[in-house]
């Protein structure tokens, strides 16, 4: 049983008992990451509708820091988006302290369409 080695695409053989087996290496693992609400919302959505994506970076030990990173994304434009919309739409302190129900109602209003930006502009791309 000779073991004879050689180079295919970039990945080397080793050919034992007349099989080729890849010489295969592991990765460092991926430094321990734990996501929040947007990280696992992007994670589900490459699982569920990215799988080749999803398997890349899975298999280069690049999924968490990928997710890791779209979750600062979308937290600093959610952020600045009720922010934004707060200081255009006049939903302040003041109106807090006037009619603190038109504030809550207001404020949820501009949650729910600052929460379907994030989404569309980051979670599910």
């Amino acid at each position: 049983m000779t073991k004879s080695l050689f180079e295919q695409n970039g990945v080397t053989y080793r050919n034992v008992g007349g099989y080729n087996i890849p010489n295969l290496i592991l990765l460092p693992e991926e430094a321990s990451v734990t996501l929040g609400k947007w990280g696992m919302m992007h994670k589900n959505y490459l699982l569920k509708h990215e799988k080749v994506l999803f398997a890349t970076l899975l298999t280069k030990g690049e999924l968490y820091q990928h997710c890791a990173e779209v979750e600062n994304q979308a937290k600093y434009m959610f952020d600045t988006l009720i922010e934004q919309m707060k200081e255009s739409e006049g939903v302040t302190e003041e109106l807090k302290e006037q009619n603190q129900w038109e504030w809550v109602q207001r404020l949820g209003n501009i949650q729910v369409r600052a929460r379907e930006m994030v989404c569309n502009e980051l979670i599910y791309r």
